[in-house]
């Protein structure tokens, strides 16, 4: 008999309000628990962008509960999947992870309006991933 691990996603960007909290909220949503999710970033915000919780709520999808959170090397570790969003050389290399660097518009200091095509492509990326994991 097989065991099957659960897959791991760690989205980090530099102040883990905006993109990578997107990223986790619907990747949450879309995988249930079939994925496990974390998020980090590297200089992490007092609190999740406002915006950021709109566009996610005008979808269904509710990041209130989110806290930004310091990237540490035990959640790289951790995690099978890496994806970056503007990190760059602040996130840790460990070997035999997979690491995607997803060139994402940081949302920080946008309306509303010009958050909404951000979240839209990150919602597509984290459905191409789903397909990829599971």
């Amino acid at each position: 008999m097989t065991t099957h691990t659960t897959p791991s996603v760690l989205f980090v960007c530099v102040h883990n309000a905006g993109r990578s909290q997107m990223a986790a909220g619907f990747l949450r949503d879309i995988a249930g628990d079939r994925i496990e999710v974390r998020s980090a970033g590297s200089m992490p915000a007092e609190q999740i962008n406002p915006v950021a919780v709109e566009a996610m709520a005008e979808v269904g999808i509710d990041i209130t509960a989110e806290q930004p959170k310091v990237l540490t090397t035990e959640a790289v570790q951790a995690s099978d999947v890496v994806i970056t969003m503007g990190c760059g050389d602040a996130c840790p290399i460990f070997p035999g992870k997979r690491y995607e660097d997803w060139k994402l518009e940081d949302p920080a200091g946008q309306g509303l309006a010009s958050v909404r095509p951000i979240r839209d492509e990150i919602r597509a990326r984290i459905e191409q991933l789903v397909d990829e994991l599971i």
